[in-house]
């Protein structure tokens, strides 16, 4: 950091002091600034929890205080700056952007807050509390201690259902017989609420369409007794409608597949597995529809159906809106059963769709370059819900910082179909019952790409899939592809890189067998879906296995040497790897997060392979590892590129089939869409059978060992991120402070005058 920086620094900082000092003079005469508010509790001995208690009555305080950064209150300052006559438009802008309008003593409602907390203990079952408050004045700050004399509480004797009229009496003592209310439960007001909404849910499921919870009432009885208990009942109001205590069932459902806003009287109904599809002209064939309503005729009413169907619906991407309306068939109103009419609209998304984007990518390996990408969507290509993407790209990548790579650029483009079906296309029937919660979709493609390393060589690639993807339930997706094939075939190597691969064996026998076939399987619980819990956890597992179904079609060419099949050599290896993350959230607002990351992977080659492929391998740093690390850069083990040879070719062969990584990083918000973070990364990748170019004086650097916690990459920087709706864009700088690539004893060396700055779409983890 320059000396002019850092006078920069010094100076704002003590700027901001003595904003934060120059406060107390900006307060009017005879005012206060209110600063806190604080309760001291004095229960009976009897009552538990009391801090609990305390931290439930504490947030009914009001006001709040001015709020408070590093113990300066720069809000306040701002607002008196304002307004002073003429203030500048900088104080202007700084008052719109923090200012706070100051809480004086005076704001201070002390007997509506006294009687807000008394209601609360009440409300908790501590009736005849009592509260009083005082402040502790100072010269120009005022506080305020409320104090609470809290009783023993009420608690409840006997729970029982009151008077209720048929058919509804017979559900609710179903579920009041199952209700979590037991004898000695404390008499709690929100208890009572989730109760009528627990019964109200499950009465609603069993087809009562007009129930309401607002209907019940519960009633306390504490005239037999003159310990602190009463008796619970639970009642219907009075003048409750008719029709909220009859069950329904749905008589009729319409299915619209093409709706509109426009006049659906003329459409003529067409009977499929008793539901009415109306549309003309075909837009969804109703067989394939079909398996996407949840609901039938003659089942009783229930919402969780009503919900299923529309995410069932949703997930097909044909549609833009799913509206689900029930109607009552008052003609078929009984006193024990009433008859809905269920109306399912679906709004399409535009059939055809084009997509062009323009990047400008930035690798942290000081790669850049721009690339360009066109897809083509078709929806509902053969009216059963089929999507049809087509895309292709071209990019172009140079080297744009001096190093062992300068001069290198890369062109790459590629062409790449997928025809995407929402249901299960297998040679064998598979009942679509045993996925209640979603269908599984059949996902085909077809790809090709060339890559064109300048000085180097060019890689074609050709890639098959077929497979299954499905959400089991909210959190758990599974992705299975039978089929998993991909070629590759390196040409047009130069001189230069024929000499890297005659130095690396095993760089060559990576990019050798051309040919990778086989199965991979895959399963993630997401449980950062719920955005607002204060723990959420996220883990995937991933298994990729190659070789085992087409080596009984292989063939041996040349005794002792590698199968192959149809004339290329195939691979034969296992891969697994487990990536697990645990996000703890707190702050009034859960928008402070210590996010962490723990990846561990292992690939084992066998058979006909004696190294996985190339493009199998793992690698260490970059953006989403090691940020401290260029990408590719760490590793395997304690190699170093200083330490081969052919260091130009280091780019290329810092890769292994084991690797481990751990994660850490506080995230914090700054302004706005802004954020900040601080963050810990570990991590380096291993071979598991030592590479002899990578030896050193006959000791292999690159092997895993027992010793590999010495062998971890570490590095720590900060990072600011741009998060717009979830769309983030970030920055991260980093430095190592332990390089397994050094000598021991030279490993521990904090390098903040070498940082890495990483530029990424997303958070890392």
């Amino acid at each position: 950091m320059n000396k002019t920086l850092k006078h920069s620094l010094y100076l704002f900082l003590f700027g901001i002091v003595l904003y934060s000092c120059s406060i107390k003079t900006y307060i009017p005469e005879g005012k206060r600034l209110y600063t806190v508010a604080s309760i001291k509790i004095d229960a009976d001995t009897s009552v538990q929890d009391v801090d609990l208690l305390k931290a439930e009555l504490e947030t009914v305080l009001r006001p709040q205080p001015n709020s408070k950064v590093l113990g300066m209150q720069p809000g306040l300052y701002f607002y008196y700056k304002n307004q002073k006559e003429n203030p500048s438009f900088i104080n202007r802008w700084l008052y719109k952007k923090l200012g706070e309008k100051p809480v004086y003593q005076s704001d201070v409602e002390t007997f509506e807050v006294e009687d807000i907390l008394r209601n609360r203990l009440e409300n908790n079952g501590f009736f005849y509390s009592s509260a009083s408050s005082s402040f502790d004045e100072k010269e120009q700050e005022a506080s305020v201690t409320y104090n609470l004399k809290v009783p023993a509480a009420y608690k409840m004797e006997r729970f029982q259902l009151d008077s209720i009229p048929s058919p509804l009496y017979d559900y609710v003592k179903e579920e009041t017989d199952n209700s979590p209310f037991s004898k000695n439960m404390r008499f709690d007001l929100s208890n009572l609420k989730l109760e009528r909404q627990r019964i109200d849910a499950e009465l609603k499921s069993k087809g009562f369409y007009n129930l309401n919870p607002d209907f019940f009432i519960f009633e306390a009885d504490t005239n037999q007794y003159n310990n602190k208990r009463f008796d619970l009942f639970l009642n219907l109001k009075a003048q409750v409608p008719d029709k909220a205590i009859v069950p329904y069932i749905v008589q009729k459902i319409n299915v619209f597949p093409d709706h509109e806003l426009k006049d659906t009287s003329a459409l003529e109904p067409k009977r499929f597995n008793n539901k009415n599809y109306l549309q003309n002209p075909l837009y969804f064939k109703p067989k394939h529809l079909d398996k996407f309503i949840t609901i039938e005729e003659g089942d009783y009413y229930s919402p969780q159906t009503s919900k299923n169907t529309s995410r069932r619906l949703s997930t097909i991407g044909a549609y833009k809106y799913i509206n689900i309306e029930y109607k009552e068939i008052d003609s078929s109103l009984t006193d024990s059963l009433g008859a809905l009419e269920a109306n399912i609209y679906l709004s399409p998304l535009t059939k055809r769709a084009f997509r062009a984007e323009l990047q400008a990518v930035t690798k942290s390996n000081n790669f850049a370059g721009p690339n360009l990408a066109f897809t083509y969507s078709n929806r509902n290509l053969f009216n059963g819900g089929e999507t049809l993407n087509i895309s292709t790209n071209i990019g172009y990548e140079t080297q744009i910082a001096s190093g062992e790579n300068a001069g290198l650029s890369s062109l790459e483009y590629g062409l790449k179909g997928e025809l995407i079906f929402p249901r299960v296309i297998s040679p064998f029937k598979i009942d679509d019952d045993f996925f209640e919660y979603s269908i599984p979709k059949t996902i085909t493609s077809l790809g090709v790409s060339f890559l064109q390393r300048s000085q180097l060589y060019t890689l074609t690639t050709g890639s098959a899939r077929f497979g299954y993807l499905w959400n089991a339930n909210r959190y758990i997706t599974y992705e299975v592809n039978p089929i998993s094939v991909d070629y590759t075939s390196l040409n047009k190597t130069s001189d230069e890189f024929e000499t890297i691969l005659d130095e690396n064996p095993f760089l060559r026998r990576s990019f050798e067998q051309q040919f990778i076939s086989g199965l991979t399987v895959s399963f993630t619980y997401n449980g950062m879906v719920d955005a607002n819990k204060s723990k959420q956890f996220f883990l995937n597992s991933t298994l990729d296995l190659a070789g085992n179904s087409i080596g009984l079609l292989g063939k041996e060419d040349e005794t002792g040497e590698p199968k192959s099949f149809l004339g290329l050599e195939y691979a034969q290896y296992a891969k697994a790897d487990v990536d697990a993350r645990l996000h703890l959230n707190f702050g009034k607002n859960k928008d402070h997060t210590i996010a962490t990351r723990l990846f561990a992977g292992y690939g084992l080659p066998y058979g006909n392979s004696e190294v996985i492929p190339f493009v199998k391998q793992y690698f260490s740093g970059g953006p989403y590892s090691v940020r401290a690390f260029r990408i590719r850069s760490l590793g395997p083990g304690t190699f170093s590129g200083d330490d081969n040879s052919s260091s130009d070719g280091s780019f290329f062969d810092q890769t292994g089939n084991i690797r481990l990584e751990a994660n850490v990083e506080y995230r914090f918000p700054i302004y706005s869409f802004f954020k900040g973070a601080l963050f810990v990364d570990a991590g380096n990748v291993w071979n598991s059978k030592g590479n002899p170019a990578f030896e050193v004086d006959g000791v292999a650097t690159d092997k895993f060992s027992s010793d590999f916690i010495r062998e971890l990459g570490i590095g720590t920087g900060f990072g600011l991120r741009i998060d717009v709706q979830g769309f983030v864009i970030r920055f991260d700088l980093a430095a190592p402070f332990h390089d397994p690539s050094l000598p021991e004893g030279e490993r521990f060396d904090f390098r903040f005058d070498e940082p890495v700055l990483n530029f990424a779409i997303g958070y890392s983890f």
